[in-house]
């Protein structure tokens, strides 16, 4: 069991890298616009990094407003639990990606279920029509 100055410790260290590389992640974006307004083309990748880069600026708005005003941290797993995208992609824990990807892959399994028994009952009319 870790103390609770361990847990505080560890908090503002996770808040210390999801903002250090939020920071990288702009850097990289400027340098994009840049080339962009010069006439070079993105790959996909770049626009798909440039895209998420500027949506966690836009959340990292409403996100600073609990970090500045005085106590208001303490309402921030609240807002977390109703606003699950608050939060800028920097700042997600491994546990957050793990989740996020197991919901992603079942959806995916769901829907691949979905279609194989759509195909197996179009094979069967075309069988009972044919016959």
């Amino acid at each position: 069991r870790r103390s609770l100055r361990q847990k505080v410790v560890d908090e503002l260290k996770h808040y210390y890298n999801g903002f250090h590389l939020l920071w990288i992640d702009t850097k990289v974006a400027a340098r994009m616009v840049w080339r962009l307004l010069h006439g070079q083309v993105l790959t996909r990748r770049e626009r798909r990094r440039l895209l998420r880069t500027c949506a966690d600026l836009f959340r990292l708005v409403p996100f600073l407003v609990f970090v500045i005003v005085p106590f208001m941290e303490f309402l921030l797993p609240v807002f977390l639990k109703l606003f699950p995208g608050m939060l800028p992609s920097t700042f997600e824990t491994e546990s957050k990606k793990e989740e996020k990807q197991k919901k992603k892959l079942n959806a995916k399994l769901e829907l691949a279920k979905f279609l194989r028994e759509t195909i197996a009952e179009m094979a069967r009319r075309n069988k009972a029509d044919a016959g």
